[in-house]
């Protein structure tokens, strides 16, 4: 589900309760560093990495909110119109969601004022804009980049975001953390501007 605040009034509420939009795809299995991730506790079985919607980004005209699944390889769409209206039934907001296709195993998204959507690749490492017209491309490719996420575009036209090393976890190794320091913020320059809207 997605959570809605209005921040003039301090209202909460949950938008997409339930939509397949924003659940964990059951058939997502992640592959990262050669590995299929699974949470793995220092006792039991093996369980699937399964984590509902995550991302999130705003279209530059602020009318359309993008979002995805951590757990999943597709990139929704809807209205924010529609979010915002506490009146409409959840079932009309989730009649507007548009599934805008495949972008890979991602974790954070951004959007640029110039109509970008950008995604981290973690399975890649990498990076992965989306243009205007839905093709997607490789913007960063590099081992560093090690679960990249926490995306977010500056106003000298820099693209920043950290390498977390999410997978190397102890909750993914038996109780073993296998991250590496230093951890590091990466930048890539894209010649976009940031989403600013009034």
């Amino acid at each position: 589900m997605l959570i809605v605040v209005d921040l003039a009034s301090g209202l909460v509420w949950r938008r997409l309760v339930n939509h397949f939009s924003t659940k964990a795809d059951p058939s997502f299995v992640p592959i990262v560093e050669g590995e299929t991730l699974m949470v793995r506790p220092t006792s039991g079985l093996p369980q699937p990495f399964a984590v509902p919607a995550d991302g999130i980004a705003l279209s530059a005209d602020g009318t359309t909110l993008h979002y995805c699944p951590l757990s999943s390889r597709h990139l929704f769409s809807v209205p924010t119109a529609l979010v915002r209206d506490r009146s409409l039934a959840d079932s009309k907001v989730g009649a507007a969601v548009v599934d805008l296709g495949e972008k890979g195993a991602s974790d954070g998204l951004e959007a640029d004022a110039q109509g970008h959507i950008y995604a981290g690749d973690y399975k890649h490492d990498g990076i992965r804009r989306r243009l205007p017209d839905g093709t997607w491309v490789t913007i960063v490719h590099d081992p560093r980049v090690l679960w990249p996420d926490t995306l977010s575009v500056g106003p000298d036209g820099w693209l920043y975001f950290t390498a977390n090393q999410l997978e190397r976890g102890a909750d993914f190794h038996s109780g073993h953390d296998l991250r590496q320091k230093p951890y590091t913020l990466f930048r890539v320059k894209i010649g976009g501007s940031p989403v600013a809207l009034k």
